[in-house]
């Protein structure tokens, strides 16, 4: 490999462009945008989609299948230019992780969209938080009064995540008061907004389950 080739893979792709930011860990921000109405594909399919009309990519998955974003992004931005709306990738931000590796995944979620942006595609960000100690940053970077997309996949299973989820996502409506919500998974009843629910993956092959009953 060339020294010019390695130059082009480092520098965690400051080198590729930069944003105005926000905050006190200089996250790039993202442009607010309207809300379209999607057919919802996961980025593990999204290469084998043919006909791409009406359909947008969300980042509701493992980590593991996304991660080569951040790594080659240009190589990804053909594919993804021809789908109508992309979501900022749902890079994670468990509890327990190191709070240097949440803000790491918040700083790559929104240099990210804020590329695609660049590049014209139409981003809805994804709001994604820990715990109440992340609001101090976790929405740094996010547009106000514009569509967004959340996940409650895996936050309903205990009483303890259930109040996390809700606490954060009334602090997100406070601070954002976004026009639309994107809601992959479950809705809580508590949960406020005009609301398009997305079913996860687990709940589309439990129906297809059945069908074949």
């Amino acid at each position: 490999m060339s020294r010019k080739e390695k130059q082009g893979r480092n520098y965690e792709n400051v080198n590729k462009g930069c944003f105005l930011t926000a905050g006190e860990y200089n996250i790039p921000i993202l442009a607010p945008v309207e809300y379209r109405q999607c057919e919802w594909v996961g980025f593990n399919y999204a290469s084998s989609v043919k006909d791409r009309r009406g359909k947008g990519i969300h980042f509701f998955l493992e980590d593991y299948q996304f991660t080569r974003l951040w790594g080659n992004i240009d190589y990804y931005v053909p594919m993804l230019s021809s789908y109508d709306s992309i979501m900022t990738p749902d890079f994670s931000l468990y509890t327990d992780f190191p709070i240097a590796l949440q803000i790491y995944n918040h700083y790559r979620k929104h240099w990210i969209g804020a590329y695609l942006q660049q590049m014209g595609c139409h981003v809805v960000p994804t709001i994604c938080w820990s715990d109440r100690e992340s609001f101090r940053w976790c929405f740094d970077g996010e547009p106000t009064q514009g569509v967004v997309a959340v996940s409650s996949v895996g936050t309903q299973n205990s009483k303890k995540r259930r109040e996390m989820f809700l606490e954060g996502y009334i602090e997100m409506m406070d601070r954002l008061q976004p026009t639309h919500v994107i809601f992959y998974g479950t809705v809580p009843e508590e949960c406020r907004g005009d609301i398009v629910r997305i079913k996860a993956f687990s709940e589309r092959f439990h129906e297809a389950e059945i069908s074949q009953w």
